[in-house]
This record gives C-alpha cells, structure tokens and sequence, in this order.
C-alpha cells in the first residue's frame, strides 16, 4: 500500500470498522419494515439492474423532495444500507429518495453521474416541491456532480434544486488515480477533468454547504476544503465525528445536518 492508498484508507483507522456495515443493514431492514407501504422500492428510473430508487414517503403531503446518495468509493454497497438514514428528514415531512447506481468496474464514474441525474429526475416526478441532495464520500462526490453548470440535471429539475450539502466528498478526483483502487475506477486525466467538483463551476441558486467529519482523514478533510474553497460555500467540521459515523445525524431530525438540509430556502 502506498501513502497515497493509505491516506484514502478508512477502517484501518476507525475502531470496530467491520461492525459498521453490520449495523447498517440491520437498521436499515428495519426500517424499511416499519415503514410498510410509505416504502416504495425499487422503483425503476432505467433498464439496468442497479437504475433503481426507493422512495420514502412521511406521513402528510410532503414538503419537497430529499435525495441520499451512498458512497463506497464508487464501486460497492447498495442504498439498502442506509435506508435508515431517511428518518430525520422523513420526521421533518420531507420525502427521501435513494438511488441504486451502476458501480464500478461495469461503470465509468461519469456514467454514474449521468445515471444519477436520471434517477433524481424520476424521484422529482413522484414528488412535488423543493429537492434538496445530500451523499456521502462517493456519494458525496456525486451529489457534488449535481450542482455543477454543465446540465446534468434537466432545466426544470435544476430549477427545484435549492441546497446540497456533500458529506466527506471526493471532490478532486486527480489524487485518487495515483492510488491502487483506480485499477478498478478507471479515472484517467480527462475523466478527472470532466468528473471534479472542484473543477466545475457551480450552480447559482442552489445553496451549498460542505460537511465532514472532524476526526476522519486528513485526505478527507483536504478534499472537503478544496471544494468550499473552489465554490466559496460554508465548510462544517462536525467535532469528533469519522468518516463512518457522520452520517449518523441523518437519522434525528433535531441534528445541525438535517437543520441545514431541510432550512427554508
């Protein structure tokens, strides 16, 4: 493992990393099972097996649209981890998208971009009101990919995206094809030109507001800066928090991330 693989490495740095994933999923199943027929999986937004959505619905008409986009570095988990996730914003009255996407190595990530603005596209179909995007690390870099000027959302959803709020994002996608993973992603230079946020202008009027953990990677922590410094935009360092525990405050719809997720535009 070079430094530059262990500088993007997450487990081997967070105490009981394996347990993690194992939560996950339980607490997600769960979830899903109370909610019953206010889940609705599996929604198809494309012909490919992973070109699919679940849409969680609150109980009253809901205030806008919040769509959670997973990480895993672009080539592993499914939404069906983080289901849970939905529960702060669903208690805020928000309806919560989350969509499946082509991983790596049978996508490009600028495929993957493409899939995702097609799948958000579906949801804002369903749901009627503000959209709002949030993801975490690859996810991040995805959600990022969204508020970006080069029309990858269509024109009358881009016009209801009002807040993003990338989580630990791969924003600068140039450092990650010095590392062993890009055996898999593929990431050549012109890849990184067209893929990072970084390096794309931003939307105007679409608020944004970057988030990582206090306590993750300095890699993280870098990728997070280098983002709000190229798009001016807030940066939060949640105190104490990992690159596997920040996106826990999902799921309390009293935490300073949904607050900032589903504020008045």
């Amino acid at each position: 493992m070079t430094d530059l693989d262990q500088a993007y490495a997450n487990g081997a740095f967070i105490p009981g990393a394996d347990t993690y994933p194992i939560r996950w999923a339980a607490e997600a199943e769960a979830f899903r099972a109370a909610l019953g027929p206010r889940a609705r999986l599996g929604l198809p937004y494309g012909p490919g097996e992973r070109q699919w959505i679940d849409l969680f619905l609150p109980e009253t008409q809901p205030a806008g649209l919040l769509v959670f986009i997973h990480g895993g570095y672009w080539k592993a988990f499914s939404p069906r981890a983080f289901s849970h996730l939905a529960q702060g914003a669903l208690d805020g009255g928000w309806a919560v998208a989350m969509p499946s996407y082509t991983l790596a190595p049978e996508a490009r990530i600028a495929a993957m971009t493409t899939e995702i603005a097609a799948a958000i596209a579906t949801a804002a179909a369903e749901v009627a009101g503000p959209i709002v995007v949030t993801g975490h690390s690859a996810g991040g870099h995805l959600t990022a990919r969204m508020c970006c000027t080069d029309g990858t959302l269509p024109p009358e959803v881009a016009s209801r995206l009002t807040r993003a709020v990338p989580i630990s994002a791969l924003s600068d996608l140039r450092p990650l094809m010095r590392t062993e993973m890009n055996d898999i992603l593929k990431i050549d230079a012109a890849e990184a030109a067209t893929e990072s946020p970084v390096l794309l202008p931003r939307r105007e009027g679409t608020d944004v507001t970057v988030w990582v953990g206090g306590a993750e990677r300095p890699a993280f922590l870098d990728q997070s800066r280098w983002l709000a410094d190229a798009w001016g935009c807030p940066l939060v360092i949640a105190p104490r928090l990992h690159h596997f525990n920040v996106i826990d405050d999902l799921t309390r719809p009293d935490s300073r991330l949904i607050e900032t997720l589903l504020r008045p535009a």
